[in-house]
């Protein structure tokens, strides 16, 4: 059943699996919805309680305007938490995700108990980073399709289109859903984000990075030396940026080692 808050007259769309004592908020990427974790839904939920959410933009969640700034969307997880009484947390976030995970942990440590940045980094955009998000949202305006075609299809390593070409369109599609001025306002929310590698560093809760060895958006040597520098465990699989599709089974056995008490 999918269940909703309002934040700021914006509707946000969540769902609760299980039963289980602890609880594990997932956030999806950019482009994504909760639908991306079926598949570790099906494999834990008879260990944990999962709550899934649309972020701002994006599935069954609505727009603010047209900048979802990391901080305003993590306002809006902490505004299910209230609403759920839920005091304690596992947070997974898959690369925008992760930003709106470091956000929220950044305002409000006392809710978390583990962070997981999948695909992700603490590190804020670089220059041209911010120059490409730039073309893109210019692109957005005109040849949305077009773009989001490109913009997913580079997410994957080179060497895996072939094998999950099917996985590929069904990603394609499902980022459609997304509409123009989600898509425009996460940008300019991603864009904005600080550096917040001292919130890994500085945590006291259990903590791990999972980065993909051919990530095409995340250099995996940047991602060594952050989580060297941040004091922080990495797990390197052996694809690119979507390890959930690219490396299920393997991310399904370390994501649930990550979870256990």
């Amino acid at each position: 059943m999918v269940n909703s808050i309002l934040y700021k007259n914006a509707k946000v769309a969540y769902q609760i699996f299980g039963t289980g004592k602890q609880k594990i908020v997932l956030l999806h990427g950019f482009l994504e919805s909760s639908k991306m974790w079926n598949f570790l839904i099906q494999k834990i939920q008879n260990d944990f309680q999962i709550i899934t959410i649309d972020l701002l933009g994006h599935g069954a969640s609505e727009c603010l305007g047209y900048v979802h700034t990391m901080e305003e969307i993590a306002e809006t997880i902490c505004r299910v938490f209230e609403k759920e009484k839920i005091t304690k947390v596992t947070l997974i976030g898959h690369s925008m995700g992760g930003y709106v995970a470091l956000a929220l942990t950044e305002k409000y440590p006392d809710y978390v108990e583990r962070l997981c940045l999948l695909n992700s980094t603490s590190s804020p955009d670089s220059e041209e980073r911010k120059q490409i998000r730039d073309r893109a949202i210019k692109m957005a305006k005109t040849n949305y399709k077009t773009l989001v075609a490109m913009s997913v299809g580079n997410l994957f390593a080179r060497e895996t289109h072939e094998k999950f070409g099917d996985k590929i369109e069904v990603c394609k599609q499902e980022a459609l859903k997304t509409t123009v001025q989600g898509y425009i306002a996460c940008s300019e929310g991603m864009k904005l984000r600080k550096n917040r590698s001292d919130v890994l560093q500085n945590g006291t809760f259990k903590k791990l990075i999972i980065g993909g060895e051919k990530d095409p958006v995340l250099d995996i040597k940047a991602i060594e030396i952050e989580a060297n520098n941040t004091k922080t465990p990495l797990r390197i699989l052996s694809n690119g940026h979507m390890s959930h599709i690219e490396n299920e089974e393997e991310l399904v056995v370390v994501l649930k080692d990550f979870c256990l008490l």
